[in-house]
């Protein structure tokens, strides 16, 4: 892939998606991003080498891919000065957004519709290159431009295409929300073994590679994560008690009924942007 590629926003989750363009190879010239912020400029371009501007209008007029990466509240005032810029080109733009909320629908409204346009819900292990990212691609997409799209956000980890716009929400829910389930869980097994009488800093550093230990083993496994459960656990031994006592307390209804609530509120953030 070569095209010109414009960020709109330079903050953390795009600064980790262009860094992993570079460090795959992608060339910093023909990257550019902007910020309103001088400062956030500064350092994006004295650390990739990428091409900065405080204009949108100009740095949109002439790339192949535009990723929408600013925070979902400011999105409408940030799409709808580009309009008149994008409808006046003869070849249009590949539309990438990475902002939760807005859906396909809308952003090509206010961006004077028309557009090819990808939307995404990445999550933070971007920032670490070991993302997972759900995406949508509209009708008007093309087999190349989902080949870019896939590229560019598989830079920074795994992708995964849904094929109805509504499945964003169960995205949300899994991944995209995802991480701070796992954080809550590790915070709760330093704690315990806090209160099993192991210093913190010995409890916190066993429960985060017992984490991650478990998720490689997982993905390196031709097994069910149910099966590799099982694996750990001996009759009468202190696994399956302690899996019991989880089953016991309704883990997974407790997992699934936060995963609701985590999708039940992106539909209704969803429903503050329609148009």
């Amino acid at each position: 892939m070569s095209n010109k590629i414009t960020f709109i926003g330079a903050g953390n989750m795009a600064s980790a998606i262009f860094g992993g363009l570079i460090s795959s190879g992608y060339s910093p010239s023909l990257i550019t991003a902007t910020s309103p912020v001088q400062a956030e400029l500064d350092c994006v371009r004295q650390r990739f080498g990428i091409h900065t501007s405080s204009n949108n209008l100009s740095a949109a007029a002439d790339a192949d891919i535009i990723v929408l990466a600013v925070k979902p509240q400011i999105m409408q005032q940030v799409c709808e000065p580009l309009a008149a810029v994008l409808q006046q080109r003869s070849e249009r733009p590949l539309i990438i957004s990475i902002a939760a909320g807005a859906q396909v629908t809308t952003l090509d409204h206010w961006l004077g519709g028309g557009h090819a346009i990808v939307r995404t819900m990445p999550n933070t292990p971007a920032l670490v290159g070991a993302g997972a990212t759900g995406m949508f691609a509209s009708a008007e997409v093309s087999v190349a431009q989902r080949a870019a799209a896939e590229q560019l956000l598989g830079a920074v980890g795994i992708v995964e295409w849904v094929s109805d716009e509504a499945l964003i929400n169960a995205v949300t829910a899994i991944s995209g929300s995802g991480p701070a389930y796992f954080f809550l869980f590790l915070t709760a097994m330093t704690d315990a073994g806090v209160n099993l009488g192991l210093p913190r800093d010995t409890a916190r550093r066993l429960a985060l590679q017992t984490g991650l230990g478990a998720a490689q083993m997982a993905l390196a496994s031709e097994h069910s994560t149910e099966q590799l459960m099982r694996n750990v656990m001996s009759p009468k031994g202190t696994t399956e008690r302690a899996i019991a006592t989880f089953e016991d307390k309704q883990l997974r209804q407790i997992v699934q009924d936060a995963m609701d609530a985590c999708a039940q509120r992106a539909e209704e953030m969803q429903s503050e942007f329609d148009c």
